[in-house]
């Protein structure tokens, strides 16, 4: 795959967006206290077509707004890609402080013959009592990847150097949280990885390709239990206004269970959000993220902790997905979010972040690895305040490209 240093997104036809209810009146963390009426890409559409907007109807039952966005792109780990995504906001009726619950998904043809298809969703049931998550995704992949061989391998091929490797990817996470106190959930769940049919495909000398499978399998195998601790005392998850989550996953994975080796794993997520200023619609956001490895054995060679393959597939903007891999990872990450236009159409953001693993397939990459950028935000629906992110980012080495996101980053 070729490195990507220009790209363009967006081609939307939002048409097909539709706020269905208002929100209720407690969620604060979506209203704005502007008396400027808010508008979303829905708006502007009608009006360039002289349509009357019904979105804002008020209407018994649940609360749901959705957007549908076909769109065509082009980021670092795709080259062009044609995408359709869907998200859906809802919440349920009649409970104090309840939490947005949300369901997003979208299919992804690329440049490159890659086919990407995730699946999830964060359900809260009535009082917020229980919280349900699955992340589902299915991956067919020719990418990028570094760090194979690592210390073990010669300049011939360094840690440094990408490779492309082809693979196919199917993942299967689904849990259960119930609430212990106010905002504090304890439960677990399956996950499951798998991937399968992985090939090195560039044009490699027998020595090069022969080191490199050593690192690589044909097919790579993950099954076990999560153990979940949760704190979560925000209201919108899709676009978070204030408050805190803190979030613990340890992973045990079991060969009885179906991965071929026992190995596990601990992931420990934080996040906080403030109004900067206070009486501003503006937010100063905190990100902290730990993936460490806690057994002897190590895990799978991609399933090792590397950039952009938390589960939002967010980490490391300004580097390509995979460009450093480790036993252990530490991830920071700022973000100041800022309104362009009083009516929310338009926001800015600004970001830096900060990555570190641990030596084994590098020195340098247990060094401070930098990067920073700036984006737009086009609100995609006023009511579930869910944006199209599109960022610009920038890292060591010459690294740079864009990165798109429907909702926020974290």
């Amino acid at each position: 795959m070729k490195r990507i240093f220009i790209c363009f997104f967006i081609i939307t036809f939002s048409l097909f967006c539709k706020a269905q209810i208002n929100p209720p009146q407690q969620l604060s963390d979506t209203i704005h206290t502007t008396e400027v009426p808010q508008k979303d890409i829905v708006d502007v559409l009608h009006r360039i077509l002289h349509k009357k907007n019904n979105a804002d109807t008020v209407r018994a039952g649940k609360k749901f707004n959705w957007s549908f966005i076909p769109a065509a792109g082009y980021t670092l780990q795709t080259g062009f890609a044609g995408v359709v995504s869907g998200n859906i906001g809802f919440y349920q009726q009649g409970a104090k402080d309840q939490k947005i619950s949300n369901i997003s998904t979208s299919f992804t043809y690329s440049q490159y013959k890659q086919i990407i298809f995730p699946l999830y969703s964060n359900i809260w049931t009535k009082g917020n009592k229980i919280n349900i998550i699955s992340d589902f995704k299915y991956l067919s992949y020719p990418s990028e990847i570094y760090g194979l061989g690592g210390k073990r391998i010669s300049i011939e091929a360094n840690s440094n150097t990408a490779y492309t490797v082809n693979f196919e990817y199917v993942k299967l996470h689904q849990s259960v949280m119930f609430k212990i106190l106010k905002n504090f959930y304890a439960g677990g769940g399956i996950f499951y990885d798998q991937f399968w049919n992985i090939k090195v495909t560039d044009s490699l000398g027998k020595r090069i390709s022969h080191l490199l499978t050593r690192d690589l399998q044909s097919s790579e195998r993950a099954s076990g239990i999560a153990v979940k601790a949760l704190f979560d005392n925000r209201i919108n998850q899709i676009n978070p206004q204030n408050g805190e989550y803190i979030s613990l996953t340890y992973r045990p994975n079991f060969t009885f269970m179906g991965s071929q080796t026992n190995w596990s794993s601990l992931q420990i997520d934080a996040r906080k959000y403030i109004r900067f200023p206070a009486s501003s619609e503006n937010v100063l956001a905190f990100w902290g993220f730990a993936w460490l490895n806690t057994s002897k054995n190590a895990p799978p060679y991609l399933m090792l902790p590397s950039t952009g393959w938390d589960d939002q597939n967010n980490i490391g903007r300004g580097y390509i997905q995979s460009r450093f891999r480790g036993r252990n990872m530490y991830y920071y990450e700022n973000e100041y979010r800022f309104a362009i236009t009083r009516n929310g159409l338009l926001g800015g953001v600004v970001f830096a972040n900060v990555q570190s693993f641990s030596a084994d397939l590098s020195d340098e990459y247990k060094k401070l690895l930098l990067g920073y950028g700036l984006g737009v935000r086009i609100k995609l629906n006023k009511h579930s305040n869910t944006n199209l992110c599109v960022d610009y980012g920038f890292g060591k080495d010459n690294s740079h490209g864009f990165f798109v996101n429907i909702g926020e980053v974290f």
